[in-house]
């Protein structure tokens, strides 16, 4: 045994299983140098995907709720209110109400869609699809006696709306009238046609509204947001390309941030930062490389036109990034050469590189400590304190109740398998309405995936290519498996078996569930052999 070799790996134990037993009941990840930088949403509009689907999609990568839950639809009588609460961001199980509040009350609707309940809830039954990243902007903005969160306003919007125009109207006038509590957000809401990009911020000190505009992506491009105002200047003639609040401009100039002079560049007034950062590039130079951007510009476009259509795959590809091989690899400087020997026992040097761009602060310091400027922290798109994710694919030559689907994942994107939940399922399976959030519980879905990826990163040269051919693995087979369950969801719908068609469905996805979670902890076992081995 060579004692370097076996204290850097102990010393990985001891950083990686700590990631796990973090205290939990903290809303910010420790893991995380910056809790801003909690999400990723890429968008692709209808005219820039392969197949003509539109696209939105959202990583939950800090400590929120990994329960999930399908909800059915539900009917109000005529003049019934509904309640708008705080706290669900953190809650154990569906009916867990402790530290959540009712904030008030509005209209309820006669009848609501169902819809695919996450901590950002996400896709309805009418291919309604949303993504979210929280956004930096000015605290003078914040007004915290608005009656909603953006998470609430997404939950509402899926329960009442089927496109998302209709979507980012609602929000404009829920609160215009009643006031929006949070911090700055975005959320990319699509629908089977197009999907736009939404920044709404609290409308400062008095009586609480909001200030907000609406960017459409245009259908022939790509968009990212990624935890920072990135809408320039509004075209208040263009309704077909912004919408926005109805007194915004009288707005911003009596709170002091706007002159009403210089063009009402909105990322510059509601934040003033530069509005990207490395993964807004990286994402956007990545599909479209022919334009040449770079990380020096005064701001990169909104969107842009990718140099060849886009599948969804390759959405699916990006959300597993670290940057590996390009300037922004945080383990460019970790290799080692050691010695190993070949099947005739003769000696040989390789190159290996036992550590992973999913390193925690603390050992990104130590390095550092050891020798200065080996790691430059980036904030990858992939990253370990992610609760969930998923890619919203929306297509609207297919019948709604398979148009729509969520490619989600539990954990780490770069390590965890998809798994395809319809926008007509009825249910999923009791483990995903458990959170793994607040302690370990081996039931909730969440722990099957977490423990195994956890592990990995022990000695991420030796496990990754385990774990990420069994991710692709699975992701073939769902691919495969797609046009036969569309075609038997298309007869069943023409024949007027909705129901079979979503029960059809519902089954697919539990099953598909339950073969990833048998086989993480599988891999569970497979890789605690391996170090067994190894040290």
């Amino acid at each position: 045994m060579k004692n370097g070799r076996y204290s850097l790996l102990l010393l990985a134990l001891i950083f990686s299983l700590s990631s796990i037993a973090q205290p939990l009941n903290k809303v910010l990840d420790p893991d995380d140098s910056d809790y801003t930088e909690s999400c990723t949403s890429i968008m692709v509009g209808k005219g820039a995907t392969t197949d003509g689907s539109v696209i939105t999609a959202h990583t939950c990568d800090a400590n929120y709720r990994t329960w999930v839950t399908f909800e059915k639809r539900r009917s109000y009588e005529k003049g019934a209110t509904e309640p708008v609460f705080w706290g669900v961001l953190h809650n154990e199980e569906p009916f867990d109400m402790r530290n959540v509040v009712e904030k008030g009350r509005i209209p309820a609707p006669a009848e609501t869609y169902a819809y695919l309940n996450v901590a950002y809830p996400c896709l309805n039954e009418k291919q309604l699809g949303i993504g979210e990243t929280t956004i930096t902007g000015k605290k003078e903005l914040e007004n915290t006696s608005g009656l909603f969160l953006i998470e609430e306003l997404e939950r509402i919007v899926l329960q009442r709306c089927s496109t998302a125009r209709e979507a980012i109207k609602l929000i404009g006038k829920l609160t215009e009238e009643f006031g929006y509590g949070d911090s700055g957000e975005c959320i990319t809401i699509a629908d089977k046609k197009e999907v736009w990009q939404l920044e709404i911020f609290g409308s400062g000190p008095g009586k609480p509204a909001s200030i907000w505009v609406a960017a459409r992506i245009p259908d022939d491009h790509v968009g990212i947001s990624a935890n920072i105002p990135r809408i320039s200047i509004v075209d208040f003639n263009n309704p077909d390309y912004f919408m926005y609040s109805q007194d915004i401009k009288d707005r911003t100039k009596k709170l002091g941030l706007w002159d009403g002079k210089e063009p009402f560049k909105f990322w510059k007034i509601v934040s003033g930062s530069k509005p990207y950062s490395v993964r807004e590039y990286f994402v956007l130079n990545s599909v479209a490389p022919s334009l040449g951007l770079n990380m020096n510009m005064e701001e990169l476009p909104f969107s842009v036109k990718p140099d060849k259509k886009v599948s969804v795959r390759e959405i699916l590809a990006l959300y597993r990034q670290t940057y590996e091989g390009t300037e922004f690899d945080m383990t460019k400087n970790l290799s080692v050469e050691v010695t190993k020997r070949d099947k005739d026992n003769k000696e040989y040097k390789e190159s290996v590189k036992p550590f992973s761009n999913f390193m925690t602060n603390d050992m990104r310091a130590l390095f550092n400590q050891l020798k200065p400027g080996s790691v430059d922290r980036n904030r990858t798109i992939a990253v370990i304190q992610c609760s969930y994710s998923h890619i919203i694919q929306l297509r609207d030559w297919l019948p709604d109740e398979v148009g729509g689907v969520a490619y989600f994942s539990f954990d780490n994107p770069a390590q965890s398998p998809r798994i395809p939940i319809y926008s007509g399922t009825i249910s999923l399976p009791p483990s995903f309405a458990i959170c793994g959030q607040h302690r370990y519980r081996p039931e909730a879905a969440s722990w099957a995936f977490r423990e195994t990826n956890r592990i990995a990163t022990i000695n991420w040269e030796k496990t990754r290519k385990i774990i990420e051919s069994q991710a692709i693995h699975f992701e073939d087979v769902m691919f495969k498996d797609a046009p036969v369950n569309e075609q038997i969801v298309i007869n069943l719908v023409k024949e007027g078996k909705n129901q079979e068609a979503k029960e059809y469905l519902t089954k697919y996805t539990a099953d598909f569930a339950s073969a990833t979670i048998r086989r993480w902890q599988e891999l569970k076992s497979e890789l605690w052999t391996i170090f067994a081995r190894s040290m």
